[in-house]
């Protein structure tokens, strides 16, 4: 059955919740070049609250309805003058509506729907309407199975930073400019390309930047080769360069299917090369080398920790240059980058115990959120990890066995659904199991529900530990209840 575009608490990028074939890019599903009169379904989602606040910057007439009667991302609405009617049921659909956009997991029998197709007026999906939206700008579209939220809210504060003014649609907020999407000036538009529905195929974009590709959303694609497959369209439909990341071997194997391949990462053959990583206060350090120029420059990315980090942002570095952004400016830029939300995100400190929510979900991106943990001068990482959906945890479960290295104690829940239905045998066991089977030493607990988490963190807390949470779902909302529970606990 299909779900809400907007995440449950404290999810903030919404994946496909169903199989659906991946959309092609079509610059002329929806022509934005004049004013339209537009209504935005599941408009209280992080996706489709991006389109629509993009949409009304754009100067077009927008409405929108969520189901949910409140949502992280309509407050950011209200802000650009638009208003959502919340709760099950519709108003009627405005007679002077031209299009209606939907989301993957709007229901074929939703009522703007159903009245649209009455009256045979065009039904779209974000992703045709966020293609149609590139098509009016020079687009960068930032994708990667992890990382490309980061990336791409760095790239837009390189871009802001520098005077380039540019337009960005994140999956999450960025704290210095305090929303997730803006049309911006006459810069680039920054696009976060998602792959999960086939999204980042149906944009018009003139560059892109692919930081890694490993095997996720599989039901969606129909196995890994067609997901691989997905990724070399993307970056053979760019009409600018493709950066690309050697460190990662499914980024480097794209650069034979680009038109103009721009490398960066550690390795010696990088066009950008990377180099020197090391923890600076909150965020990272590292050099960065154009290898055609022999230009070098020194970077310090601020709330962004981790060797992952510096990748990131060598990337948009590097794709910020391409757009004629000078290294050393860009640099210079990135000191004012705060960081995005649940991207190893400060929730507090209570009692000596520093709390860090992380929206990391992926094992690649557990161990590097832990690895970037460990570089922060902390006693002791207990950390909390809730396996997201049931087809993943399935899937990837055994894949965690080295994930979790760098804590010294681990919680792990049961699994956050995100609207997938139970499957037999599947449950964060499996996660606990996969490590144990690795280090049989490991300090590890099975802590179904979140009041179970409560309670034991209760126990084992300690002046100078590092308290990181790490997942997709409804484990957020954990945070402030750990910093009240140690500011009460005796």
């Amino acid at each position: 059955m299909p779900v809400a575009d907007h995440p449950p608490p404290g999810e903030l990028d919404p994946e496909s919740r169903q199989a659906s074939p991946p959309p092609t890019r079509d610059r002329s599903a929806l022509d934005l070049s004049r004013p339209r009169r537009l209504h935005v379904c599941n408009a209280g989602g992080a996706g489709m609250s991006a389109v629509a606040t993009l949409l009304v910057e754009m100067g077009h007439r927008v409405s929108g309805h969520d189901p949910a009667r409140a949502t992280p991302f309509l407050p950011m609405l209200l802000e650009v003058g638009l208003h959502v009617s919340t709760g099950p049921q519709p108003p009627t659909l405005g007679e002077d509506v031209e299009a209606v956009i939907v989301s993957t997991a709007t229901p074929a029998d939703d009522a703007d729907v159903v009245a649209a197709r009455a009256r045979g007026m065009p039904v779209l999906h974000r992703a045709a309407a966020l293609g149609a939206i590139c098509a009016q700008r020079t687009t960068v579209a930032v994708a990667g199975t992890h990382g490309k939220t980061t990336t791409s809210a760095l790239l837009a504060t390189i871009l802001a930073g520098s005077g380039r003014e540019p337009g960005y649609v994140v999956g999450a907020t960025i704290s210095q400019f305090g929303r997730s999407a803006a049309w911006g000036g006459g810069g680039p538009l920054v696009v976060e390309a998602d792959e999960s529905d086939g999204t980042f195929l149906a944009l018009a974009a003139h560059a892109g930047i692919v930081s890694n590709v490993e095997p996720d959303h599989l039901e969606n694609w129909g196995g890994e080769p067609a997901l691989r497959h997905g990724f070399e369209r993307f970056v053979a439909g760019l009409d600018g360069p493709a950066l690309l990341c050697l460190d990662d071997r499914g980024a480097a194997a794209l650069v034979r299917h680009a038109k103009e391949p721009v490398t960066y990462g550690t390795s010696a053959d990088a066009d950008y090369r990377l180099g020197g990583v090391a923890p600076e206060g909150s965020g990272v350090r590292f050099t960065l080398d154009h290898t055609a120029t022999g230009e070098s420059v020194d970077v310090v990315v601020p709330a962004a920790p981790g060797a992952h980090n510096a990748a990131n942002a060598a990337g948009a570095l590097a794709a910020a240059h391409r757009l004629g952004v000078p290294l050393a400016e860009g640099s210079a830029a990135l000191a004012g980058f705060r960081g995005v939300a649940r991207r190893f995100e400060h929730r507090g400190e209570a009692k000596g115990v520093t709390v860090v929510d992380d929206y990391a979900h992926l094992p690649t991106e557990v161990a590097a959120a832990l690895a970037a943990g460990s570089t922060g001068g902390w006693r002791r990482i207990v950390a909390v990890f809730q396996p997201h959906r049931y087809s993943r945890t399935e899937a990837l479960w055994r894949d965690f066995a080295h994930a979790f290295r760098d804590a010294d104690l681990l919680a792990v829940t049961d699994v956050y659904s995100a609207g997938e239905a139970p499957r037999p045998g599947v449950s964060g066991k499996l996660v606990v199991e996969a490590v144990l089977e690795a280090d049989p030493w490991a300090l590890v607990a099975w802590l179904p529900r979140l009041d179970d988490v409560l309670s034991w963190l209760r126990g084992v807390l300690r002046p100078g530990d590092l308290c990181l949470t790490l997942g997709a779902g409804d484990l957020t909302t954990l945070a402030p209840r750990i910093l009240a529970m140690l500011e009460d606990r005796r």
